[in-house]
């Protein structure tokens, strides 16, 4: 956990919301010289903390609306800090909870140097994340119908119908004719109905994504590219959830951001488990668990390698830990501009095996 310690003559911390705002600014001696509720405005904000403008913070939980603050801050040239949302609901939880005194403790936590920030990221590339963030939502949500339709046939243990992924596919096979109950065709013809209706958008979105990101990272994206099975729109995801590989000292400190290792907890010489396990980026965890998939398919060595991992360790967890592996092996790759290598990634990981 990263916590922010500059020092300044005024702390101003806010509890956001979509439509409101309340603002506390405590100056050095942590005296309160401002604490309102104003609405969420970027003028009312100016004239809110235009008395301390000289030296001031402000900081504000990760909330979803959290965006037009901190490119306001940015064009005004205030510092800004944004808070780790999941750290945060850690550190203060009290037994009485109200926005006013919400913003005070976050006023509080960044004066004291506790205030645990999050990465604000770049606000050129944030709309195209977004969009990215948004076809994934469409592609698991069309995933899901496919498993619905899959399962259905187990249901009433009937013959398996096969791949169903492409349209091609499924126009080649009397799906709804498959299930003899005409109310179970039903509700299998709207999920072909929503698949097809999916298909088209997602294929728009995957030509638009490749337009919008075309100059992002050429290096990188080459880099990515060589990892057998990992296509332009998953190394783009990976891109641009990551960003800049620069911002992580270390190869743990990546992992740990991806969601691709947990945190141990202990107490006096004993092990309690983990902890933390939604810490971190959803997105870019889906996208190294995508990857491990496509790469095992594309990989015959390393098909044998995840093998071995299920005889010891059971298939979802050797699934993780390909993930993981994977994970270690794209921090190095963008650290050092080397392309994917099959022999090293192997040989590296049977050697930490043996140890």
């Amino acid at each position: 956990m990263n916590v922010y310690t500059g020092v300044h003559a005024y702390y101003c911390g806010i509890d956001l919301h979509a439509r409101t705002m309340y603002v506390c600014v405590l100056d050095k001696e942590g005296k309160k010289v401002y604490h309102k509720n104003i609405p969420c405005r970027p003028d009312r904000f100016l004239q809110a903390i235009e008395p301390f403008r000289g030296d001031i913070v402000v900081g504000v939980e990760c909330i979803f609306c959290w965006y037009w603050l901190a490119d306001l801050c940015e064009e005004e040239g205030i510092d800004f800090v944004l808070g780790h949302a999941l750290y945060m609901k850690a550190i203060h939880g009290v037994k009485t909870k109200n926005d006013r005194i919400d913003s005070l403790k976050i006023a509080r936590l960044i004066r004291g140097g506790n205030f645990p920030v999050a990465y604000v990221y770049p606000p050129e590339m944030r709309a195209t994340r977004d969009l990215m963030r948004r076809r994934n939502h469409f592609v698991r949500k069309r995933a899901e119908l496919l498993s619905h339709i899959q399962n259905t046939t187990m249901q009433y243990n009937l013959d398996p119908l096969g791949t169903l992924s492409r349209p091609h596919h499924r126009r080649d096979k009397d799906i709804v004719g498959h299930f003899p109950d005409p109310v179970v065709q039903l509700i299998v013809e709207t999920d072909l109905q929503l698949i097809d209706h999916y298909d088209p958008i997602i294929k728009n979105l995957d030509k638009q994504i490749l337009k919008l990101a075309k100059n992002h990272s050429p290096t990188d994206l080459r880099l990515l590219r060589s990892i057998p099975g990992v296509g332009e729109v998953l190394a783009l995801t990976m891109l641009y959830e990551i960003h800049d590989i620069s911002r992580f000292p270390s190869r743990g400190e990546f992992c740990s951001y991806g969601r691709l290792v947990k945190g141990q907890k202990s107490s006096a010489g004993k092990n309690y488990g983990t902890t933390g396990g939604r810490i971190g980026n959803a997105h870019l965890r889906w996208a190294f668990s995508e990857a491990a998939v496509l790469f095992l398919r594309h990989t015959k060595p390393a098909e044998k390698y995840y093998n071995r991992l299920i005889n010891r360790h059971g298939k979802s967890k050797a699934l993780s830990i390909v993930a993981k592996r994977l994970g270690i092996a794209v921090y190095y790759m963008l650290r050092r501009g080397n392309l994917f290598n099959i022999n090293m990634f192997l040989q590296s990981h049977m050697a930490s095996e043996k140890t």
